[in-house]
Formats: structure tokens, C-alpha cells, sequence
């Protein structure tokens, strides 16, 4: 091995977390050309789990059980790999709270030569409806802590999102309460359906594409 690649090899191991070789093995398969990292945006820990702004982390569980990842703590993050079809296909959760979710989500994009066009990031929105998804192929960031440091990291906001709506509050109750709060009983009652929505747009990308993805599901909502 030259000693560059050597070099290069150490150094994100060391921003990674340290790695065993057949660690190392398993994800080998990630360094393809047709490989993509799916990406839902959370915050780590039981204080925030299941509250509408981890509706990210939520999809990429039920993707993990689709493509049966198998997930492991990895310094900054919870990941895995899995495959639709022939398909490669990282599933990644930092794990270093919303606003830092871009250094992460970086890392393994640059240490197996994942194109930003084909890391596909899952984050809640509060623009659009409970029930709503929408998939973007590039954009700012829309206020979201998560996508802004995407985009601090990768220098550039080209990178496809889903967007899962969460809706906005009612007038006059905080917006962070709202984001951080569970969602209540009507969500709830369909929230699975929403989930498997936004689960199978992503596997849709992951086999056609961006665009087949927009065309076949920027339209549709679950109504709680």
C-alpha cells in the first residue's frame, strides 16, 4: 500500500473511531461508484428519542431493517451497510447531536469516494404537513441546524434530501417545544404509515434515482 493511502487510511480512522480489520472488511464493498450513504438526522440519547426532530433517525431504522443492516457504534456514529439489489448502500445515524450531524456524515463520504450526489440525507421539516415528504435534489438549508452543517462540511448544499413534514406548531406555542416533543396521539396513530411512505421513496431512489423518486412520491401524504 503507497504510504499516502496509508496515511489517508489512518487519518480517518482516527476522526472515525478506531476500526478492527474485519470492520474494516465489512464495509470494503462501500468503495463502488454505485454506492450510496443514507443519512437521517437526529439527536442521540432517550431525552430525544422518538420526538418529531428525529423522524430522521426513525427512517433510517426502518431502513436498516429493510436492507438488514446490521448497525454498530463507530466513534461519531451509528452505522451499517446493506444492499438493495446490487446496490451498496451505507445507513449512518451521528451520533454528535443536530447542529455538528455534517463532519460525521462527511467523513465516510470521503474516506469510500461517495459521491455528494449520492448521499441522501433524511431530516424532519416544518414547512411542509405532518404526513408530507419531499424529495430535493440540492438547496440550502432552510434554517435546519442539521443541513446547515452538511453544508459546512461539504462546502456545498448538492446533496439530495427526503424531507419529512412535521408541520408547525399552533400559533403562539415554541417552536423547539414543538421539534422536540413526541408526536401526539392522531400523529402517532399513523406515523408507521409515514415511515414506511418515506422508507420506500428511499429505496426508490436507492434502485431508480433522484428524480424517479420526485416523480413518484413529492405529491403523496399521509393524513393523520
Amino acid at each position: 500500500m503507497p504510504f499516502f493511502s496509508f496515511l489517508k487510511r489512518e487519518i480517518f480512522r482516527k476522526l472515525a473511531g478506531k476500526s478492527s480489520p474485519e470492520t474494516d472488511q465489512a464495509f470494503q464493498g462501500l468503495h463502488k461508484p454505485e454506492t450510496w450513504l443514507v443519512a437521517g438526522l437526529g439527536n442521540p440519547g432517550e431525552k430525544y428519542a422518538q420526538t418529531r426532530h428525529n423522524i430522521g433517525f426513525m427512517v433510517a431504522d426502518l431502513l436498516g431493517e429493510r436492507l438488514r443492516v446490521e448497525f454498530a457504534a463507530q466513534g461519531n456514529r451509528i452505522w451499517g451497510v446493506g444492499k438493495t439489489g446490487n446496490v451498496p448502500v451505507g445507513v449512518v445515524k451521528p451520533q454528535s447531536y443536530m447542529n455538528l450531524s455534517g463532519p460525521p456524515i462527511w467523513e465516510i463520504a470521503m474516506q469510500y469516494g461517495i459521491d455528494r450526489g449520492q448521499v441522501l440525507v433524511i431530516h424532519d421539516d416544518l414547512d411542509l404537513p405532518f404526513g408530507k415528504i419531499k424529495i430535493k435534489t440540492k438547496g440550502g438549508h432552510g434554517g435546519h441546524k442539521g443541513i446547515q452543517s452538511l453544508i459546512q462540511s461539504f462546502g456545498d448544499g448538492d446533496f439530495p434530501r427526503l424531507r419529512v413534514g412535521i408541520g408547525r406548531p399552533p400559533a403562539g406555542n415554541p417552536v423547539i417545544d414543538h421539534v422536540l416533543g413526541r408526536f401526539d396521539a392522531k400523529e402517532s396513530f399513523v406515523l408507521g404509515k409515514l415511515l414506511a411512505l418515506a422508507g420506500d421513496a428511499v429505496e426508490t431512489i436507492l434502485r431508480e434515482g433522484v428524480l424517479e423518486g420526485m416523480n413518484l412520491f413529492n405529491n403523496q401524504q399521509i393524513t393523520a
